[in-house]
């Protein structure tokens, strides 16, 4: 078998006298959708935390293609090509399209000994991403307060496919969107998949990626109870379990 894109091995985690994390152990595979289910408290974010770096794990090793590798900060997930979309998306709703896509990145252009921001280059690349995912903006220039809730999820993973991730994190992102916002996000995780983008998407609501997960990983008060692949089980089936634990 191949390498997995991903291993987390026997990851630990205690927030003074709570065992947060007990001995998880996480694989993703290029092009592969994983499902991280469990209630709050189950530590789903915690285990994506130490992943990009956020907080530090206290025992166990992450992989990143077969090297063993240290999360000290976002950007050494960043550099990897690991790239997270949180659920309150991450957008600054007075800026532009174009200018959330490339926040804390902006490009920029050397006129004489000054440098300015590349608003052009931005735009044109912003507009090119949008426009592959499908997302329907008027334009790129229009402030993100004017987008909808489906369309801010969107221009987060715009920003995660321009870096070119290889795997992509997204946590919660259907929390508190319509229908259609519920129907774009879907989309969006197919066309990751589609690029061979490896994608981890946390959830307590088993329904919302039943359609495009290819594996879940139940978790419970820290500890991972199953690894259970699609073709293996049912949606009620999964719930059942989800239930029980």
């Amino acid at each position: 078998m191949p390498e997995p894109l991903l291993r987390m091995e026997n990851i630990h985690k205690w927030f003074g006298k709570v065992h947060a994390l007990d001995g998880v152990d996480v694989e993703v595979n290029a092009g592969e959708v994983v499902g991280i289910i469990g209630d709050n408290g189950a530590g789903k974010s915690t285990l994506i935390k130490i992943l990009v770096g956020l907080i530090p794990k206290n025992e166990g090793r992450i992989y990143w293609k077969g090297e063993e590798v240290e999360m000290r900060s976002i950007d050494d997930s960043r550099r990897l090509g690991i790239e997270a979309v949180y659920q309150d998306q991450a957008v600054v709703d007075c800026l532009s399209v174009s200018k959330n896509v490339f926040l804390g990145r902006e490009l920029t252009k050397r006129i004489g000994p000054f440098r300015f921001l590349n608003l052009r280059t931005m735009r044109e690349h912003t507009d090119v991403l949008t426009h592959k995912l499908g997302l329907d903006i008027a334009t790129v220039e229009q402030e993100v307060r004017f987008c909808s809730g489906g369309e801010r999820q969107g221009i987060a993973i715009t920003r995660a496919m321009y870096y070119e991730a290889a795997l992509t994190i997204l946590d919660e992102p259907i929390t508190a969107l319509s229908l259609k916002g519920t129907k774009q996000v879907i989309e969006f995780v197919k066309h990751l998949k589609q690029r061979n983008i490896g994608v981890i998407v946390i959830s307590h609501n088993i329904g919302h990626v039943y359609s495009v997960a290819d594996r879940f990983i139940l978790m419970s008060k820290g500890k991972k109870k199953f690894n259970i692949e699609k073709n293996e089980v049912s949606l009620t089936s999964l719930e059942d379990i989800l239930i029980g634990l």
